[in-house]
């Protein structure tokens, strides 16, 4: 029969395999009485890392991580979030999600590869790409049929783990880099259908492994593990780097964030012509007026004001129009 030591240490080993701090060593661990200090075998280990964010063992890939929002910072600073009244831009992003999730779906008017692939780009910086990712997610993980990732794929300055109040951590590069595997990086949320794929540690050639071999088969593993798992994509601006045109490569839709009246009109030509070869393409207004001479002017943390108009291009990156 295993002694009580033997016990102990094995359930030391498992607490810290676990992710929890147990400190050092105390004579009630390695001596033969009971040891109070070491919680039964029947109740799940979990430890606080840091305040609102859990970390715990997932029964079902004994890696994944858990974090807990803090949903009513985010809904202060203007994301949607499950517990945020309805408004104006939540019904907007109805609108903007609806032939997205159609498409993924494979229920559009054509069959697309990878099409629950969706990457959200801006053709310069500042026009609200980030913002509009992290609120595009909340708003399909409102949806009673798919699950979403969110996945920060600016590797040159992600801002995903930032907006959120996380502290940064590894992620899609390092699993590029084989140092981490896909499950130990994943981090689900109290946002019950939400999952986030942080961008992982800086690597100087970020470029070269998203246009490796090795991003081509995870990327085809993403988009078939999960029938009704929609990811979303918040990659770099298309005219200031190569990333964002090395992973439109691998997308089944991409929308591109324009900022009303900022935004030049030859950017956003150069920007639609930098991804005419992606099958399908779709133009998001930011911050447009919701009449001549106004706008919404919701005024939230990010110095935003959120209007929206919704416009799908073809194959030849003709830019559609219409307001959402």
């Amino acid at each position: 029969m295993t002694s009580l030591i033997e016990q102990a240490a094995q359930r030391l080993e498992q607490l810290k395999q676990a992710g929890v701090d147990v400190g050092p060593a105390t004579p009630a661990a390695t001596s033969a009485a009971p040891a109070p200090a070491v919680a039964p075998p029947a109740q799940p280990a979990a430890a606080v890392a840091a305040p609102a964010v859990v970390t715990a063992r997932s029964a079902s890939d004994g890696h994944s991580k858990r974090i807990d929002l803090d949903l009513d910072a985010l809904t202060a600073q203007g994301f949607l979030t499950p517990q945020a009244p309805r408004t104006v831009m939540a019904d907007q992003y109805r609108n903007i999600k609806r032939p997205l999730i159609r498409n993924a779906m494979q229920k559009g008017a054509s069959s697309l590869n990878h099409a629950n692939l969706i990457m959200v780009t801006s053709a310069l910086p500042g026009e609200g790409k980030s913002f509009t990712s992290l609120n595009l997610a909340m708003s399909i993980a409102a949806e009673f049929d798919n699950t979403v990732m969110l996945v920060d794929a600016d590797v040159a300055r992600p801002s995903m783990l930032r907006m959120l109040g996380l502290p940064p951590g590894p992620g899609l590069l390092d699993v590029l880099e084989k140092e981490a595997d896909m499950a130990s990086v994943l981090i689900k949320t109290n946002v019950d259908k939400l999952t986030l794929l942080p961008s992982g540690r800086a690597h100087s050639r970020a470029t070269e492994l998203l246009a490796s071999d090795a991003m081509s088969a995870l990327l085809d593993d993403m988009a078939k593990r999960y029938p009704d798992r929609i990811i979303i994509f918040d990659s770099p601006p298309l005219l200031l780097t190569t990333e964002s045109r090395v992973l439109a490569s691998h997308m089944g839709q991409v929308v591109v964030v324009v900022q009303a009246e900022r935004t030049p009109q030859s950017a956003v030509q150069q920007a639609v012509a930098a991804i005419e070869n992606c099958p399908l393409k779709m133009v998001l207004l930011n911050q447009a007026s919701s009449k001549p001479g106004s706008g919404y002017g919701y005024g939230y943390g990010y110095g935003y004001g959120y209007g929206y108009g919704y416009g799908e291009t073809d194959g030849a990156g003709h830019a559609g129009s219409g307001k959402a």
